[in-house]
């Protein structure tokens, strides 16, 4: 299968932890040995957040801060990417490098690519411009909730959402640099335009996605009809 996964920040806490960064790299290097062919992108984590915070304060504008944590989100993947010698050698900075690279070599690692993108959205516009099977968005939670679970740990997850009621559910979420947590409303635009079938699942254990790749039930599926 052609796959793009989405590894949130939570891969790249303040003090980082080796063996899950192990364990991502064993599991990617595992799915593309066995033939599957994969774009993971990777997301800015808390330490992006506090030089967007920072900039801020200080008086940057929001593009200035989006900036700021692309180029965090690619020192992610740089990361990443310096455990995976099968991959491709660079960081993609725009859609028609992933195109090039990801034909070149089957495994591609990147971060964001321009101000006014989530990572989450970046991930979306690759499984178009590849031609991807499936986007898997790997979160810190299990799977999509009616509320944020953290903050109430009587919110419902579903195993199916639709479309529509995701639309709902994160119409208020704001859109400045850095606050993107789960999806964001341009990322669920982009994957409701080319019906991406998309999974939200919780990444802390990398077996989760080596299960749903394999035909497992997990996390939360969104559905279009």
């Amino acid at each position: 299968m052609k796959i793009v996964i989405k590894i949130g920040g939570f891969l790249f806490p303040e003090r980082l932890d080796i063996d899950m960064i192990n364990h991502y790299v064993n599991l990617l290097r595992k799915l593309f040995s066995n033939g599957h062919e994969l774009v993971v992108v990777t997301g800015g984590g808390i330490g992006a957040r506090e030089y967007i915070e920072l900039s801020r304060k200080i008086g940057s504008s929001e593009a200035i801060c989006d900036e700021l944590g692309i180029e965090y989100s690619r020192l992610n993947a740089r990361l990443l990417l310096s455990g995976l010698p099968e991959a491709f050698p660079e960081i993609p900075a725009s859609l028609k490098e992933v195109k090039r690279f990801f034909e070149i070599n089957k495994l591609v690692v990147m971060g964001g690519l321009q101000p006014g993108q989530s990572t989450n959205a970046v991930a979306a516009l690759v499984f178009e411009i590849i031609g991807a099977d499936i986007l898997i968005n790997a979160t810190d939670v299990e799977g999509i909730y009616s509320e944020d679970p953290r903050k109430n740990p009587k919110a419902k997850k579903y195993d199916e959402i639709s479309i529509k009621d995701l639309f709902r559910i994160i119409s208020s979420e704001k859109t400045i640099a850095g606050s993107y947590d789960l999806l964001d409303i341009l990322a669920v635009t982009i994957i409701a335009r080319s019906e991406i079938p998309t999974w939200i699942l919780n990444g802390r254990d990398p077996k989760n996605i080596d299960k749903l790749i394999n035909g497992g039930h997990i996390g939360t599926k969104i559905i279009f009809s």
